[in-house]
């Protein structure tokens, strides 16, 4: 079995903070279903000194990608750019970017979802504008560009997201709000919607790709990565039988 954690790429990495490229398949933080084998044990393992860092079951980390989601994040190193890091994200001026691969075409080339979020009994995350009994709502919008569109083996559109706000499974849920559910997704999914046999991807295509922030000396800093070799290939497997 190949250790999650060895997939972890660093980007860069100085005395305040350090940007990383997520796998998909791991855990960012401990659960009571799950406390080893996360990103945060590997911090911790590979930073002793970020235990000070922010909260103690999440060292270090400013925000989270879900399990089955790969991509760029930062972790702060230092307690100021903790503390700055997560002002930027409540004053919205970091920026994410993530390529998504979804079933269907959007209603448009170009638009904002924009649903509140909330928890049903079961705890799943919903949309709650048209839902009664669903408590502590959030407001969460997600702009999205559509890319490139597909006909074979059905209709499918490769979107470029821009998440406005950070909710959990926000994207994920936004885009199965408007008939497009991530291929692969299969948590929010729609009902016998899937791909045909020939074409199977075991994880949730959506990546994030860009990731933009102010460092200490107030610099802009961004970062961009390509997509995982697993998912170019699937796309271009797409690509190839639609001409």
């Amino acid at each position: 079995m190949v250790d999650i954690c060895s997939k972890i790429n660093i980007l860069y990495k100085n005395k305040d903070f350090l940007v990383l490229e997520k796998p998909s398949g791991l855990l960012v933080q401990p659960t009571k279903y799950q406390l080893k084998n996360t990103l945060s044990e590997w911090l911790l393992n590979n930073f002793p000194k970020i235990r000070e860092i922010g909260e103690i079951s999440r060292p270090g980390i400013v925000h989270r990608l879900d399990r089955e989601v790969s991509g760029l994040m930062v972790v702060a190193k230092s307690k100021e750019m903790y503390q700055a890091l997560v002002n930027q994200f409540q004053e919205k001026k970091i920026e994410k970017k993530y390529a998504a691969l979804v079933f269907n075409f959007p209603p448009k080339e170009k638009g904002t979802i924009n649903y509140s979020l909330g928890r049903n009994k079961k705890g799943k995350i919903v949309v709650a504008d048209y839902l009664k009994k669903i408590k502590n709502t959030k407001s969460a919008k997600t702009f999205y560009q559509v890319k490139e569109k597909f006909f074979y083996p059905q209709k499918i559109s490769f979107l470029e997201i821009f998440p406005l706000t950070g909710r959990t499974n926000q994207i994920r849920v936004h885009l199965k709000a408007i008939g497009c559910p991530l291929v692969g997704d299969k948590k929010y999914k729609i009902k016998d919607l899937k791909l045909i046999p020939d074409f199977k991807i075991d994880r949730i295509f959506l990546h994030a790709y860009y990731l933009g922030f102010y460092d200490l000396k107030n610099k802009w800093r961004d970062f961009k990565i390509n997509l995982p070799l697993d998912l170019e290939n699937f796309l271009n497997k797409i690509r190839e039988k639609n001409g």
